[in-house]
């Protein structure tokens, strides 16, 4: 399983040129990570790969920074039904919704949760970072952070300093 979405990602979401990265860095390669998040083969390979490690976990709440963790949440759920698991989801927006509720936290109240967080690709892990900043204010801890790929840019020791689990699928070094 994990095989074949490592030769997925290999052939449809590592692109060459010049990027910048959402860190502002300069990169002669971008993981296009949600060519692979949104094919149905290699998403139930995600999220088959993922729902086992937060059932492992004793988790309930799983969610992310959205756009990158909106289909895989969304597969998570879906795999959590079929096995009558009650899972529930939620996606943190990057910064203040301007209408409606105005939530920066979408799904159900997190108050005092333990949650996992899923990412598709993690640099520097600001985006991860401000996440757990908006789910600390509703009182709620995380304790996994899953990715499908770290670009190895420091995200790792920044979650080790936090006390957070982090366990990706795929290293950088393992894809180019």
């Amino acid at each position: 399983m994990k095989n074949f979405l490592l030769e997925y990602l290999k052939k449809n979401s590592i692109l060459k040129g010049d990027f910048t990265l959402s860190s502002g860095e300069k990169s002669p390669y971008y993981i296009d990570a949600r060519i692979s998040t949104l094919s149905s083969e290699s998403l139930g390979t995600i999220a088959d790969i993922f729902y086992k490690k937060i059932l492992a976990s004793n988790l309930i709440y799983v969610g992310g920074p959205t756009i990158g963790a909106d289909p895989i949440v969304g597969a998570i759920l879906n795999r959590s039904y079929t096995e009558n698991k009650a899972l529930k989801g939620f996606l943190v927006r990057s910064g203040e919704k301007k209408h409606g509720t105005k939530k920066v936290i979408e799904g159900p109240t997190l108050n005092n949760s333990k949650v996992v967080i899923v990412e598709d690709v993690v640099s520097t892990g600001g985006s991860i970072i401000s996440a757990i900043s908006e789910i600390e204010k509703q009182g709620s801890k995380v304790e996994l952070i899953l990715s499908i790929v770290d670009r190895e840019m420091g995200a790792r020791e920044k979650f080790s300093k936090l006390n957070i689990k982090y366990d990706p699928l795929f290293n950088i070094s393992e894809l180019i």
